[in-house]
């Protein structure tokens, strides 16, 4: 278990963390207000409002894991 996609992708059993792309366009937006003149120091502190599941159906089948299909409907990501 781990927080990447990419992680996932690579041979891990399954993931569930922060949506890279989406953390990198929050941080275009922070750059891009502090290039218009804002403070750093004014502007709040963000958090992840997207996050991703991803499941390596592969890997669970070398390990002789069952994956309930439950799960696997609310998986953003399927590796087969």
């Amino acid at each position: 278990m781990g927080i990447s996609r990419e992680a996932t992708e690579a041979g891990e059993l399954m993931s569930y963390g922060t949506s890279i792309p989406d953390m990198f366009r929050q941080v275009g937006v922070y750059a891009g207000s502090i290039v218009k003149g804002a403070r750093p120091s004014d502007l709040p502190v963000l958090q992840s409002t997207r996050f991703e599941l991803s499941i390596n159906l592969q890997t669970a089948r070398t390990l002789g894991i069952a994956v309930p299909p439950v799960l696997l409907a609310r998986a953003d990501v399927v590796i087969d």
